[in-house]
């Protein structure tokens, strides 16, 4: 049987998504926030990881590409979809020197079981306290909305996605990479 707390977490975070799939939130302010700007420094963070050495920053990550993606519960539907279709395109994200990072509110202990059970291999960062997503304009509440951002190697912020279906994210992000990295050549 499931928690009345699972339940209304599960709900929350449903509707969240509907809310970002049916493309309410504007580009400029988002639903969850002010956006950092484009082509400005990403807001460097440090967060535990269930992966490597249990904490990842973005500073570690230079010389790479980073899509960093916020997403709001680990096991709801949207929220696997999004991770799967990710870890479904990972290899096509290695082979352009880009990093996949997840972040939701939710601890380790359940990014490590999320990652166990749906096969990730690309690490997921607890931001239990909301630091990170607030600073990246995507917390609203107790969890994290679904937005990306695509992060270049000297750590420029270069694209950010606030309408995101998660069936067809993956795709539209490697599809900007792509544009972004031919680009910057």
């Amino acid at each position: 049987m499931i928690s009345r707390r699972n339940f209304i977490t599960i709900l929350l975070a449903g509707c969240l998504s509907f809310i970002s799939w049916l493309n309410f939130a504007p580009t400029a302010a988002a639903l969850g926030g002010k956006l950092p700007a484009i082509n400005q420094p990403a807001p460097n963070f440090t967060l535990p990881t269930n992966t490597g050495d249990g904490k990842i920053s973005l500073s570690d990550l230079r010389g790479q590409w980073v899509v960093l993606y916020f997403y709001p519960k680990d096991f709801t539907s949207g929220c696997t979809i999004e991770a799967r279709r990710f870890q479904q395109d990972l290899p096509k994200y290695l082979e352009k020197n880009t990093q996949i990072i997840g972040v939701s509110a939710d601890d380790i202990d359940s990014h490590a079981e999320f990652c166990d059970s749906e096969g990730l291999k690309f690490p997921l960062l607890a931001d239990t306290d909301g630091a990170v997503s607030k600073a990246y304009g995507s917390w609203i509440g107790y969890v994290s909305m679904r937005h990306s951002f695509i992060i270049d190697p000297q750590g420029i912020l270069r694209e950010t996605f606030v309408k995101v279906n998660p069936t067809i994210h993956s795709q539209e992000v490697l599809a900007r990479l792509e544009k972004l990295q031919s680009d910057n050549g």
